[in-house]
């Protein structure tokens, strides 16, 4: 089965929708399945009149669709659901990793004991098309662990950022320093 594209993030109100922290926790609750405003109020322990606005406002940052009705005891169901389950970011759009990095923190719960959580800095010395195939690499790696999920498993987040780092190069060991 082939993966959906990434929807590219562009509109500044794509990016005030999730710049919103519940509006960010609804839009992980939808990459998991379509779901009622009712399922979406009671997983957030929030409010329908609350999770109804905010949906909205999803929905006309073009995020968000409706996935259907149906007739329950004389009312109208809807259900939605995300246009597509990822995104990223478009390279030409001006908003930088800043973005994702502020997201990723508000999602962060904090560590308690035994915790897996691992958040590291590292380095790596590469080549443009080794740096690509990294990219590339993890990329895949997380396409297939998203639909391998199942209900013994948790989230966790996964923020990958490979960039070029603003690091000095030193000469040679051996190599005299200019004075």
């Amino acid at each position: 089965m082939e993966a959906e594209p990434d929807l590219v993030l562009r509109s500044p109100a794509q990016f005030k929708a999730l710049g919103h922290p519940l509006r960010h926790r609804l839009v992980n609750l939808l990459r998991q399945r379509p779901a009622t405003l009712g399922e979406l109020t009671a997983a957030l322990g929030s409010t329908k009149g609350t999770v109804g606005y905010h949906v909205r406002i999803l929905r006309d940052a073009g995020l968000v669709r409706l996935a259907g009705t149906r007739q329950v005891r004389g009312g109208t169901e809807q259900r939605f659901e995300l246009i597509s389950r990822g995104f990223r970011l478009d390279e030409d759009g001006g908003v930088g990793a800043e973005f994702l990095l502020d997201a990723a923190l508000a999602e962060m719960l904090p560590a308690g004991s035994g915790d897996l959580g691992h958040t590291v800095l590292r380095h790596l010395w590469l080549t443009s098309d080794e740096a690509r195939a990294l990219a590339e690499r993890l990329e895949t790696l997380v396409r297939d662990r998203q639909q391998a999920a199942g209900p013994e498993t948790e989230a966790y987040g996964l923020l990958l950022s490979l960039y070029r780092a603003d690091i000095p190069r030193l000469p040679p060991d051996g190599t005299p320093s200019a004075k």
